[in-house]
């Protein structure tokens, strides 16, 4: 038989379909979302010109054979992901592109031969039970390397020297110490860096700012210490970053009023290239897409694709002090800032009026003083607010974002008063003091002096996905899409064809 394709996703089967040991022509199998368990048969990589192989959300525990079973399978796509894979992994096929076993069980050391392939795109093994070291070496076609939410230990290793295509690394949630690696820089094409959740224990990567692409860094919860105010500069200037996740750690020291000046039009514009989604790197064969944890709106939450324009700041967890700068109304694509847990004082900036995209803002347990803008009451899409555990006083503004908020995101501030907290604010008005109502003013004319210095031009939209921190994730996954093919497929109408795209 002739059969080059076939696709049996969702079709209830329960065993492994034995007649495929007659398809030699096979070369795009799809038997996901199906009961099959088990282990996948030796014979089944024998066959001569398979190309593709999505076995996602299944059942299946092994393979039958030795560790070196897959080594000479014609297979370029693999795709095992949501299943109940269990024990180490094998030595992938020598001309492999893509490995997807993420949400298994494997277990044991990742083998030299999984990061050296000299073919090899993109490689997920997350959401497994891996150990050991990182290998010290990495194809330099690599695009994609998504490790998070493992157990592996040990350093990241200084191999970047010869991986200008990597795009994506993601280390996060693992037990990894020691720093940074500096040759990251050999990286030009990096967009996205996770080491969310590890015990790093280095100082601000300032230097990662010479990455031209860089548009997501993710440290939270790690040792990371000292000041992330660049020590020769009053601003912080990357050129194209978008999330900047650096929750508790141990930061310190102050932000200077220009700090976000450079994050300008070019840090917050739409991706020119069209893509909507942060990291969709595809081509005819593969949709990869990544993921990161943030805490929004007051909660960690798995959500899907976000179809509206995203940038988000998190510095919660660390011990900053000062004023919030006021340049953070610059920021006019801005979604989400959370500033919780440290030590800043001063007034709320004025300038956050300015943020007319802000969905979600936190700024709770600080020492800032003053009243709560009543700009703040008029941003339409403020979806969540917390001000709680400050010295906040005066009237909480009225509007529709605001009002609806819950007491708690108001308490611990003995001077507040209206709704939603019982305080009421009608009192017999009292004379302000002079040196408080010059102060607002000055913060005013301090905030005219950033926009006029900074020029028009701030942008709007850009797009990233979010997923949350649990292991268990959907089986089909609309954030990490390896399934996409079928309609893609019908576009070559030859082997050959296919062949010259990769």
């Amino acid at each position: 038989m002739n059969l080059e394709r076939l696709a049996l996703s969702g079709c209830d089967m329960r065993e492994f379909p034995i007649f495929l040991v007659t398809l030699h022509s096979l070369e795009f199998i799809d038997i996901s979302n199906n009961k099959i368990k088990g282990k996948v048969p030796e014979w089944f990589w024998n066959l001569p010109r398979l190309f593709r192989v999505t076995f996602v959300n299944n059942s299946f525990t092994g393979f039958e054979g030795s560790a070196k079973v897959l080594e000479n399978s014609s297979v370029r796509i693999l795709d095992l992901a949501y299943n109940h894979f269990h024990g180490p992994i094998p030595n992938p096929p020598l001309s492999i592109n893509l490995i997807s076993v993420w949400n298994n069980s494997l277990t044991g050391n990742i083998p030299l031969s999984v990061f050296n392939r000299s073919s090899l795109v993109v490689l997920d093994l997350s959401y497994n039970n891996l150990t050991g070291p990182i290998p010290p070496c990495l194809s330099n076609s690599v695009t994609v390397v998504n490790l998070r939410k493992n157990n592996l230990e040990g350093s990241l290793p200084d191999m970047f020297y010869d991986s200008a295509f990597l795009r994506t690394l993601d280390v996060g949630y693992n037990q990894l110490t020691g720093k940074l690696p500096r040759s990251l820089l050999n990286c030009s094409s990096l967009r996205f860096i996770s080491l969310d959740h590890n015990r790093m224990k280095d100082k601000f990567p300032f230097w990662l700012k010479a990455l031209p692409d860089l548009q997501g860094l993710t440290l939270r919860s790690n040792k990371f210490y000292g000041p992330i105010s660049p020590p020769d500069q009053d601003h912080l200037a990357f050129p194209k970053l978008r999330i900047l996740e650096i929750s508790d750690n141990n930061f310190t020291g102050s932000l200077p009023p220009n700090y976000f000046v450079k994050w300008k039009a070019s840090s917050l514009q739409m991706i020119e290239d069209g893509r909507i989604y942060m990291g969709d790197y595809s081509n005819a064969y593969y949709l990869y897409e990544d993921t990161i944890d943030l805490q929004y709106k007051g909660l960690f939450m798995e959500q899907g694709k976000v179809l509206t324009s995203y940038a988000t700041i998190d510095f919660s967890g660390n011990r900053l002090e000062g004023q919030i700068p006021e340049s953070i109304g610059l920021l006019k694509a801005l979604i989400a800032l959370n500033l919780s847990n440290n030590a800043f004082t001063g007034h709320i900036p004025l300038s956050l009026e300015n943020v007319t995209e802000l969905e979600s803002l936190d700024l709770s347990n600080n020492q800032l003083s003053g009243t709560i803008p009543k700009g703040l009451g008029s941003l339409s899409f403020l979806a969540y607010i917390s001000v709680a555990h400050n010295q906040l006083k005066g009237e909480i503004p009225q509007g529709t974002q605001i009002t609806g908020q819950p007491k708690s995101s108001f308490e611990g501030n003995a001077g507040l008063c209206g709704l939603p907290l019982q305080g009421s604010c009608f009192a017999p008005p009292t004379q302000q003091p002079q040196e408080e109502d010059e102060e607002e003013e000055e913060q005013v004319l301090n905030w005219k002096a950033v926009v006029i210095g900074y020029g028009p031009g701030l942008l709007p939209k850009w797009y990233v996905k979010i997923v949350g921190p649990d292991k268990q994730k959907k089986a089909v996954d609309p954030v990490r899409l390896f399934m996409s093919m079928d309609l893609r497929w019908e576009s070559f109408t030859n082997k050959n064809s296919v062949e010259n795209e990769m």
